[in-house]
């Protein structure tokens, strides 16, 4: 059958453009998980792939990051070199307008992003959008909150805008969506043990109050005065028990009257810390790893829906076309959309002429399958010498010896530091750790250049741990020829007064140090694959989780009291504290990071309450629980499944089970 002429018809021509870029949307629709829902005319498809590209995407991220970014500049400002008010300079603050014509940029971003998202999906889906609506909501108070703002000449006390930014990084975020639909759907199992975690510090603080209630003796009146003097105290005791953050402090006074009291402490731990809290992270990770399953389906179902789009609209133009049109509109699409990556089985189908859908999507399941990636060939000599050194540079104990070098580096190094660690910058001997980093290096260098000779320029460059020892070795032969051009040819008075420079050589060779301890890094790759494969992999799986902006309340009263007196043992003042505080974003950002790592919390919180308001505690133990309980046993589950799932593939299947495997989906490949 000849292949019927479109030049003198426009129109067919134009259908048959249209319905190519209409399946090249689609099917990148299915590559990325998108819904299909959208317009498909060719304007709408253009303006949807400029939307969805790599530059927009990318720019989209930058404006999110830059909003999130300016509380760090906005008053109060965290640029000062300290956050004890002690010792901190008055930080520069910026004038009127500055971060508030920033921030109407990205406003008007944000705006123009929701405009465009608006009319690619119509009205029928923005109405069944909550998040969109909610896109809508935030955008607009923000605006009204921004004119206020200027209005006020910046001198507003509060700022409802600040509060409302997270959600510009929730909303561009799929994973994080679904991490709080996962959060929404746990809820009710973490409400139950919570409520008896609540029920379990109730009842252990009732009986703690009666067993050490107000005596006589005031020798034994000790548990009472610190830890039980009032139902507030007794029960904030007993909840930074919980987190083990006062144990054994919380315990002594008792114990040291009656070694039987440390009954109730070890079975109040017992109870809560060992059983509750780790039913907690038990029923966190089972309903985390439920939904993650579901979400898995639901990305599934629209990758299939992309596909059969796409095969639809192709198979609608087929019936006015020939086969072999056909095969050539196929081929147009698949190179569109994967480029390099049209695999072999898409050529041959194309070849063929015709495909039907099943044969349609087993492509999608040829792009899934994980890709070797192959490196260029060795280059070719002709000499026998040459020949046989290429063999020998090639080899894998190259690499290992390599290794034992940036080892033995490593351990000089860290003898060089003990034996001077007594000894100020100026006494230290730089002229040896000089020479035996030079050594070193050298040998660094012919590292690179043999294996340069070896695997030639595009074969060197196509490993990346070879980009990362040749940008190393390169920074350190740079800083070596500095410190050599700086002092001269090396002797062992070198470092004196009269002919130091600008910068010292301890200075020089600290960086040097730096670099060479950081240049360690390249045995993990070489470390067993059943380990460094899903250590590798979590930064993909969890770098969204992590993203967790700090709240921030008014700043600390406290500000002020900075002089040193004598203060109870255990105290913020004692510990000297001071630089955490709430007077700057940043600072506050610190804060919380230290409560939620709940060593020490009790005096944050013990302080605030002092100079604020006893109500201050509900803050912090409220920032405990979404932080450390929620938010940190999230993460855990996140790890947990990606790392168990690469264990798997890495050490419990054989080549041959993973040959037999014909598609397999990984949360972390589906979450990337």
């Amino acid at each position: 059958m000849e292949r019927p002429s479109t030049a003198g018809n426009p129109k067919q021509s134009h259908d048959e453009e249209l319905y190519i870029q209409q399946a090249v949307v689609f099917i990148e629709d299915a590559i990325q998980y998108r819904s299909i829902n959208h317009r498909v005319d060719a304007g709408s498809l253009r303006l949807y792939r400029w939307y969805y590209s790599r530059i927009c995407q990318w720019g989209l991220g930058l404006n999110i990051a830059l909003v999130l970014l300016l509380a760090f500049v906005e008053r109060p400002s965290s640029l000062s070199v300290s956050s004890d008010p002690r010792y901190r300079s008055d930080p520069w603050q910026p004038p009127c307008g500055l971060t508030e014509g920033i921030e109407l940029l990205c406003l008007l971003i944000f705006a123009l992003d929701f405009a465009v998202k608006s009319y690619l999906i119509g009205w029928e889906e923005l109405r069944k959008s909550k998040w969109l609506i909610g896109y809508t909501v935030v955008i607009s108070v923000s605006f009204i909150d921004w004119v206020l703002s200027v209005s006020m000449v910046c001198d507003e006390k509060l700022r409802v805008r600040r509060l409302l930014r997270p959600f510009f990084l929730l909303q561009n975020s799929s994973l994080m969506k679904k991490t709080l639909k996962c959060i929404k759907r746990t809820l009710p199992e973490i409400a139950s043990v919570i409520l008896l975690l609540a029920l379990h510090l109730c009842l252990f603080t009732m009986i703690g109050m009666l067993l050490f209630a107000k005596t006589e003796d005031p020798k034994k009146n000790g548990e009472w005065e610190l830890h039980f003097r009032s139902l507030t105290n007794s029960f904030t005791s007993l909840l930074v028990l919980l987190t083990t953050a006062n144990n054994p402090d919380v315990m002594i006074p008792a114990y040291s009257v009656n070694r039987a009291y440390s009954i109730f402490f070890i079975a109040f731990s017992v109870i809560g810390t060992y059983c509750l809290m780790n039913l907690l992270t038990a029923i966190i990770y089972n309903q985390f790893k439920g939904f993650l399953l579901m979400s898995v389906q639901t990305s599934i179902i629209r990758r299939r829906l992309g596909i059969r789009a796409a095969f639809q609209v192709l198979s609608c133009q087929g019936a006015q076309r020939a086969p072999e049109s056909v095969s050539d509109s196929m081929k147009s699409s698949f190179s569109l959309t994967c480029g390099a990556r049209l695999p072999q089985a898409a050529r041959q189908f194309a070849d063929v002429g015709s495909m039907d859908r099943e044969q349609f999507r087993t492509i999608f399941d040829e792009l899934d399958k994980d890709r070797i990636k192959e490196h260029p060939p060795l280059p070719q000599y002709s000499s026998p010498v040459l020949q046989r050194l290429q063999v020998i540079f090639a080899h894998y104990y190259l690499s290992v010896l390599g290794n034992a070098v940036a080892l033995a580096n490593v351990m000089c190094i860290c003898t060089v530091l003990v034996l001077n660690s007594e000894k100020s910058t100026e006494e230290r001997d730089n002229y040896s750790l000089e020479i035996m980093n030079l050594c070193f290096i050298l040998y660094y260098l012919f590292e690179m250049c043999v294996k340069i000779f070896a695997l030639g320029w595009k074969g060197y460059l196509s490993y990346r741990n070879n980009i990362f020892d040749g940008i190393l070795t390169v920074l350190l032969l740079i800083l070596q020829i500095t410190i050599l051009i700086t002092y001269r040819l090396p002797f062992p008075h070198w470092d004196d007064p009269s002919s130091r420079s600008a910068v010292s050589l301890w200075e020089m060779i600290r960086l040097v140090n730096l670099l060479i301890v950081f240049r360690f890094l390249r045995i993990i790759p070489d470390i067993k694959v059943c380990l460094s494969g899903p250590i590798l992999h979590q930064h993909s799986a969890t770098r969204h989780v992590a993203e967790d902006p700090a709240n921030v309340i008014s700043n600390s009263s406290m500000e002020n009291i900075t002089s040193n007196f004598s203060v109870e043992c255990g105290t913020y003042e004692q510990l000297n504290y001071w630089p955490n505080n709430f007077d700057d974003f940043a600072a506050a950002i610190i804060l919380l990071y230290d409560v939620m790592i709940v060593n020490n919390w009790q005096a944050f919180m013990d302080a605030y309450s002092r100079y604020t308001t006893e109500w201050s505690k509900i803050y912090f133990v409220s920032w405990w629980l979404v932080s450390s309980v929620m938010w940190v046993n999230l993460f855990v589950a996140l790890i947990l499944e990606n790392f168990i799932y690469k264990w798997d593939r890495s050490c419990s299947c054989s080549v041959t089970d993973v040959e037999k495997i014909r598609y397999e989906t990984s949360v972390q490949l589906m979450f990337r």
